[in-house]
């Protein structure tokens, strides 16, 4: 098998035996609309499918339909506009972002013009005429191909892939004065603005006869406002679900014919088909669709990892990806962003919004006070790092953290935001090992205590709760090469607070499994001040009567937990620990 991570040219795809999931079947479904916004997260699929788009539709490719698409769903079945189309492609994650505004409008107009040459070259034996590609006005280049293509017998399909680059990574700080920057591309005379809207004047004469645009998220659809407001949004549309990102019987099926090539037992595909779900699946793109779809570039990376090596990636998260982090990082810098964060973090939490919006341009992402609990949930909704969970019987829409791949990018943001300075990340980690490798908890309460508590006294840390405390541990302890990290893990009907199960594949190294069952006293709980709970001895906290009948109600519980586990998986090194917080100022724990 030849999987094609990395690989988003649809011909070479179907053509050299690479393994292809076939969306051909939503074609009929897309020609219903002639001007459409699809919009996914980064590393999602997108140019395969304007790939897929391309090689359908274009003019040029009619004597290699059946040997790409002859096996496939249209191929069976192909609509009238087969092979009716010039296609031209823009491409603006090729357009350096950076810069003055005049530069990138010059790297912008570099770019188009030489797809253009492109297209001439490309299409030469299509009685093309008179074209002229001006290196200074990208507009009379355009009206000049127009002009030629008038005269034949095909319009024109216009793809643009990553429309929405500028913005993202001015929204990322690239360079002191990006809003500047970013708004002098898109105000009444900026080149965005200008160009979308000499592309919406010729859709208007049926000249560029079908549009279809990617990208990440509506910033710029919304900023150039009526330079371009003939789109139709398809992203939301439950028909388009999965037309990026795999299914589950699809990954499993995989991974059966990955098996018998390794020589791996029937069991060892369906534990793998258990870790691919656990870190790639739960991605839902519409609140009226039936079914979560995979990540398809991690699962690739799965996939031919596997079948190379015949043993799983190390790193369950493609260092690809890891960059999303940074959208986190956008949040994290809104008082009320950090709130959200820490609490989403939990296994079972979701937010709900009563809609995501698709309208909010740049003013929304570069200042604070129009960061609204809609807005946030919405960006973190078309990066990727938040999904639709479903609806909610009030009509609002619950989203969700999608796997634990994104929850790992969580933890470690959270982590930063809490603990700022390496060095002392750093002892936590040394702490956290302690408990991996000796079962020795002390390490880890101690480091607690001494650096989150401090923190959650902080003016921005007022709303932390109970919850806080297994939030601290978690993104203290969160290891998702070693362990499958699991928060309100359901243990016969009821929540364990923290397991921490051994990857099957790292059960060769002398680390523990771990459970861990959390309490929390209030001070006011306990009639002491915070002053008076930091004096105490460790003796007077075990002993204090608030504390204490926690301390058993816990032990219990984990006890209780601890034997289900076991029967569950039966060949676990568990160490289960009971930790009661007493406040945000001391910690007992005690080993079960």
């Amino acid at each position: 098998m030849k999987f094609p991570y990395g690989i988003c040219d649809f011909r070479k795809i179907t053509t050299k035996g690479y393994f292809y999931c076939d969306r051909s079947d939503r074609i009929p479904l897309l020609e219903r609309a002639e001007y459409m916004l699809f919009l996914r997260p980064r590393r999602f699929g997108k140019s395969l499918l304007l790939s897929m788009l391309t090689n359908y539709y274009d003019v040029a490719k009619k004597d290699e339909f059946d040997t790409m698409f002859g096996k496939l769903k249209i191929g069976q079945n192909p609509t009238e506009l087969r092979n009716s189309y010039f296609i031209l492609k823009w491409d603006f994650s090729c357009v350096d972002p950076t810069g003055t505004a005049a530069d990138i409008k010059k790297g912008l107009w570099n770019h188009i013009n030489s797809r253009i040459k492109g297209f001439i070259r490309y299409y030469e034996n299509f009685d093309l005429h008179g074209i002229e590609v001006n290196p200074d006005d990208v507009l009379t280049s355009i009206d000049s191909l127009i002009s030629a293509v008038r005269m034949t017998a095909y319009p024109i399909y216009l793809l643009i892939d990553e429309y929405d680059n500028f913005a993202n990574r001015v929204m990322m700080g690239v360079q002191r004065d990006s809003q500047e920057m970013y708004e002098a591309l898109v105000h009444e005379a900026g080149p965005l603005r200008t160009l979308f809207k000499t592309v919406k004047a010729s859709a208007s004469e049926s000249l560029f006869d079908r549009i279809f645009i990617t990208g990440v998220s509506p910033v710029v659809m919304s900023d150039i406002t009526s330079g371009y407001n003939i789109a139709e949004n398809i992203y939301l549309r439950h028909q388009f679900n999965d037309i990026c990102g795999f299914s589950e019987k699809e990954i499993g099926e995989a991974l059966k014919r990955v098996s018998q090539g390794c020589g791996l037992s029937e069991s060892t595909a369906g534990e793998a088909l258990e870790l691919m779900k656990t870190y790639y699946n739960g991605y839902r793109f519409s609140p009226k669709a039936d079914k979560f779809v995979y990540n398809p570039t991690l699962s690739m990376y799965f996939l031919k990892y596997l079948y190379e090596d015949c043993e799983y990636p190390r790193n369950m998260l493609d260092a690809n990806l890891a960059t999303d982090d940074a959208k986190l990082d956008y949040i994290a810098q809104v008082s009320a962003g950090r709130q959200m964060l820490l609490e989403l973090l939990r296994e079972d939490r979701k937010v709900s919004v009563s809609d995501i919006s698709d309208r909010f341009g740049i003013r929304e992402m570069l200042r604070e006070e129009r960061k609204n609990h809609e807005f946030m949930v919405s960006f973190l909704y078309y990066f990727g790092v938040l999904t639709i969970k479903g609806e909610e019987p009030d009509g609002r829409i619950s989203l969700k953290i999608p796997n634990l791949v994104i929850r790992g990018l969580y933890a470690d943001r959270i982590c930063e935001m809490l603990l700022p300075d390496p060095a002392i990340r750093d002892e936590g980690k040394n702490a956290a090992r302690q408990l991996y490798e000796k079962g020795d908890m002390e390490p880890v309460c101690v480091f607690i205590e001494n650096h989150y508590f401090r923190v959650f006294g902080n003016r921005d840390y007022r709303w932390a709760n109970e919850l806080t405390v297994k939030t601290a541990f978690l993104t203290l302890l969160y290891n998702d090469i070693l362990y499958i990290m699991d928060t309100e893990s359901e243990i016969d009907r009821r929540y364990a607070d923290l397991t921490m199960i051994i990857r099957p594949d790292m059960r060769r190294f002398t680390i523990l499994d771990i459970l861990i069952e959390f309490k929390f006293v209030p001070l006011k709980e306990s009639g002491l001040s915070g002053e008076e709970a930091r004096k105490l001895t460790a003796e007077e906290l075990r002993h204090l009567p608030s504390v204490h009948k926690q301390m058993e109600d816990a032990k219990k519980q984990v006890e209780d937990y601890g034997k289900v586990l076991e029967k569950r998986f039966g060949n676990l090194r568990l160490r289960k620990f009971a930790v009661v917080s007493l406040g945000f100022e001391r910690l007992r724990w005690a080993e079960v």
